[in-house]
């Protein structure tokens, strides 16, 4: 484990000698507030198994043949807690096809260093485009409630911890499943803020959570998912955070 991820997951904890903007170890922020945080070139500020994340053409690629797949997962080394995430996604085609299934962890655990096997809040997607756009409960780490916050919909988990409420997006599940690339380069907008989660893929709004639970996740890793059982190939670039205070 990079002793820099330890130390900023130290100072959140704490709550002093970062800067509110910017982990301590991130390069400066642009003009909007936002940092690059893949550099294009190699994995530097990031953790993870070498024999399935590599870096080719300025993009991260997460590989894995379905014989040899793992649950796995390419972890940033600084925390997150409240942000907007930025980034480009693609499932490249192996041998002529698209497949896998994949997502951005945020506010998540590392449940397994040696591994990197991560669990938490997960905005997911997937070479079919079956749960591109929704909100996922990885390994169960958020209370065990799976498909958090669909695809089409907005949903509210209240503090009573009843059956959270669920209500229409502007754009229905089938319109947003149109607008997303099978093949091609998607953009992504995360942003979360206190109990308030909002995923966007190339400027539609996929879902909105509101988790006001006692379960809910409130800061903890961001990382990318190589899921097993798949021969995939997972392409990331244009990764850039901006952390609210």
């Amino acid at each position: 484990m990079d002793l820099r991820f330890l130390f900023a997951a130290l100072v959140a904890v704490i709550g002093f000698g970062t800067p509110s903007l910017v982990a301590a170890g991130e390069p400066k922020a642009d003009a909007e507030g936002f940092v690059t945080i893949f550099n294009g070139k190699d994995l530097t500020g990031w953790s993870g198994l070498k024999e399935y994340w590599t870096v080719k053409d300025g993009v991260i690629s997460g590989f894995e043949t379905k014989d040899k797949s793992k649950q796995t997962f390419l972890v940033y080394e600084m925390p997150v807690k409240d942000f907007e995430l930025r980034l480009s996604f693609k499932f490249a085609p192996v041998k002529g096809k698209v497949d896998g299934n994949s997502g951005i962890q945020f506010r998540s655990k590392l449940l397994n260093e040696k591994s990197f096997v991560v669990g938490g809040y997960q905005a997911d997607f997937d070479g079919g485009n079956g749960y591109t756009g929704i909100i996922y409960d990885e390994a169960g780490v958020a209370g065990g409630r799976s498909i958090m916050s669909k695809r089409g919909e907005k949903t509210h988990y209240t503090a009573d911890g009843k059956k959270p409420m669920t209500s229409k997006l502007g754009m229905s599940d089938a319109e947003l499943k149109k607008a997303i690339k099978v093949g091609d380069w998607n953009d992504v907008v995360l942003i979360a803020k206190g109990n308030h989660i909002i995923y966007r893929i190339n400027g539609n709004v996929t879902t909105e959570m509101i988790d006001e639970s006692p379960k809910a996740l409130k800061e903890g890793v961001l990382a990318l998912q190589l899921h097993a059982g798949y021969t995939m190939d997972i392409q990331f670039k244009n990764i850039r955070i901006k952390r609210f205070e």
